[in-house]
């Protein structure tokens, strides 16, 4: 209901102008004392301090992680930093809400009490005795009560991953997945679903779960029907191998791999999910190893083709990504000769200059000038006739990175030596008109 002001008595008046702030047009404004003394917003979760001086929970814990170590109000020394709920202050504040509801103010829920290290380090404790008891159940119900915490806010995933809860869920999953994939598919699952917000996972972590059996389950889930493990593996892969691509010769023995991770990008679950495929295809094909081999093996199941076609209408993250693969397969000879064999790649490419981002003009101008150095000349040709030179120049105009103006000069070297053959070489497209001479 609406506050009712009694202006007959000025005494009373008085008083409730000390506890409220009215504006000019008598709208009903929060109670000083509900308010945080250091955002001045109203308190959500009130919590007081060991001085006495009470604060809205996520505001005092930003001031504590910023280093500070006194109270803001009293500037005392904190002895300690524990934050005791003030439920009092909080029952006041949620009354209050209700009581002016009408105004427009909605009641404040009442804060879940965060999660503790001790409460971390005891779940995490009580996992890996299941763990090694084989309990499956058990497992996945502390699995689950990890994932509840989390939820509830972004304070509590920080106390989790503080508190080693990525390491014992890596070491239960290589644990489950060595047993039996087919057995325990359901809480394997829930546990990489968990996993794949917890990276860094910590040497030992990354090390469980790069392992072989829990790579070959995580390639077995890419395999399956199931789009939501699916999903899950492919950013847990993702992760595992930006952090350490060590993993990735482990990965590249495993049978159909190759297959799977194209049928992905082939057949999108999400844009994320290709993201994460076509990042996994990246560190596959860098390795100084096998890369070559595993390029060549990707090129004959159509991945060029594939990549073009993604790139014609993709958003600025997925562009990348394509075009970061491609660069990589055009490193090889099957990959240049397949990339100049396709219609579109020349106008994709020259479309993509200066219209996604600066790494996506490094990209495409990288592989232009690799798919440029044909025999024949018969691609810059074809570049030419797409309007290669007059992007390129204008690359070099505006400026860009030190990498992308290296390759760009060349790649206009490249392109003089045949501009002779280009019938319609127009005064738009003239060389003089360079700041230097190649």
């Amino acid at each position: 209901m609406v506050f009712p002001w009694r202006r007959s008595k000025a005494g009373r008046l008085s008083a409730k102008k000390e506890d409220f702030e009215i504006n000019s047009d008598m709208e009903l404004a929060i109670p000083t004392h509900f308010r945080c003394p250091i955002s001045l917003d109203l308190m959500k979760d009130p919590v007081t301090l060991s001085t006495g001086i009470t604060y809205d929970r996520e505001s005092i814990e930003r001031w504590i992680e910023a280093g500070n170590q006194t109270c803001p109000v009293t500037n005392q020394v904190l002895k300690t930093f524990d934050q005791i709920p003030n439920h009092s202050i909080r029952k006041m504040i949620q009354g209050w809400c209700v009581e002016n509801r009408c105004n427009g103010i909605e009641r404040i829920p009442t804060p879940r009490i965060p999660v503790t290290p001790y409460e971390v380090s005891e779940i995490c404790t009580r996992i890996l005795a299941a763990t090694q008891r084989g309990d499956e159940r058990r497992c996945r119900e502390l699995v689950g009560k990890i994932k509840a915490w989390a939820k509830d806010s972004e304070r509590n995933k920080t106390c989790i991953l503080e508190n080693g809860a990525g390491r014992v869920l890596a070491t239960s999953f290589d644990h489950f997945a060595s047993v039996s994939m087919e057995k325990h598919g359901c809480l394997l699952e829930e546990i990489l679903s968990a996993l794949t917000w917890m990276f860094p996972l910590g040497e030992e972590g990354q090390c469980k779960l790069g392992s072989t059996s829990s790579l070959r389950c995580m390639a077995w889930f890419l395999k399956g029907e199931d789009l939501s493990a699916k999903k899950t593996a492919a950013l847990a892969l993702r992760e595992l191998l930006s952090l350490d691509n060590q993993h990735v010769k482990g990965l590249t023995k495993i049978e159909g791999i190759l297959e799977d991770l194209f049928k992905i990008v082939e057949d999108p679950i999400c844009p994320m999910v290709t993201k994460a495929s076509l990042v996994i295809i990246y560190h596959m094909i860098t390795q100084q190893e096998t890369g070559s081999k595993l390029a060549l093996g990707f090129v004959e199941m159509g991945l060029v083709s594939l990549i073009l076609e993604i790139l014609v209408d993709s958003e600025k993250s997925l562009c990348e990504k394509a075009l970061a693969v491609l660069d990589r397969i055009c490193s090889h000879d099957e990959g240049r000769k397949e990339a100049r064999r396709h219609a579109l790649t020349m106008p994709v490419l020259v479309k993509k200059i200066l219209r996604v981002s600066a790494l996506a003009t490094e990209f495409s101008i990288s592989i232009l000038l690799k798919l440029g150095k044909d025999e024949d000349g018969s691609a810059v040709v074809e570049a030419l006739q797409v309007g290669a030179f007059q992007k390129v120049l204008v690359v070099l105009q505006v400026g860009c990175g030190e990498m992308t103006k290296v390759k760009a000069t060349e790649l206009l070297k490249l392109m003089n030596r045949y501009k002779d053959r280009l019938d319609c070489f127009g005064s738009s497209m003239d060389f003089k008109y360079l700041k230097r001479t190649y």
